[in-house]
């Protein structure tokens, strides 16, 4: 049975649609406009009340925040694809670590930073200096971090790829490529190689190609 993913084709929907092409997962999207408020809308809200993006219906079933979507296909196909888990309880252990320090202390800076960016870029005004300036300096701090863990390890878990490091992907594409902010990554020698890893996987390419960014989108509405 294929799974509908309900969502835009940015953000938590890309780090979904990217776990089910590593799960080798066969999926469809259904695009729901967020900038047009359909995610608001009664249909919309029968199968996430509280109106966030993204959604999955395998069968009758439904499920909604993207971090237990991608732990429930990573364990319901744990045999097929990637291991994105890890094979023992020690690994899995580090995996569930990683992805809560990724969901705490990384994605709220970076989000924050983004926010601002393309909210910027929707109205035209200006960033806030001093908010830039904090975001920055507390996503700095996780990163020297990373820089330390990914100095005994290839990837963040481990030896191997896992769901720690893929959802970093869609936001952490954003500030290097949009907000031109790769020097926060570059200027960390294995951050740099981590993130030169894990960006070139085929399917983050496949992930790239297929759906829009969020920038195209919002120059679509200017």
């Amino acid at each position: 049975m294929v799974v509908k993913v309900y969502g835009p084709d940015y953000g938590h929907t890309k780090g979904v649609i990217l776990c089910l092409i590593e799960k080798e997962v066969e999926f469809e999207t259904v695009h729901v406009d967020g900038f047009k408020g359909e995610h608001k809308q009664p249909e919309y809200l029968k199968l996430q009340p509280f109106g966030l993006f993204p959604v999955i219906e395998d069968g009758d079933y439904v499920l909604y925040e993207s971090r237990a979507i991608m732990r429930y296909y990573a364990e319901k196909y744990k045999n097929q694809g990637s291991n994105l888990m890890g094979k023992t309880m020690e690994e899995r252990g580090l995996v569930e670590q990683w992805l809560e320090v990724e969901a705490h202390h990384y994605t709220p800076p970076i989000y924050n930073l983004i926010k601002m960016y393309f909210g910027s870029v929707l109205n035209g005004e200006a960033m806030d200096p001093k908010a830039v300036e904090e975001n920055e300096e507390k996503l700095g701090k996780v990163l020297d971090i990373y820089e330390k863990r990914l100095s005994e390890t290839k990837y963040l878990a481990g030896d191997f790829f896992s769901l720690a490091d893929l959802n970093h992907l869609q936001f952490t594409s954003y500030l290097v490529n949009e907000m031109e902010r790769g020097f926060m990554v570059r200027e960390r020698k294995n951050v740099s190689r981590w993130w030169d890893d894990i960006s070139n996987r085929p399917s983050w390419k496949k992930v790239l190609q297929s759906y829009r960014n969020v920038y195209d989108a919002l120059k679509e509405m200017k």
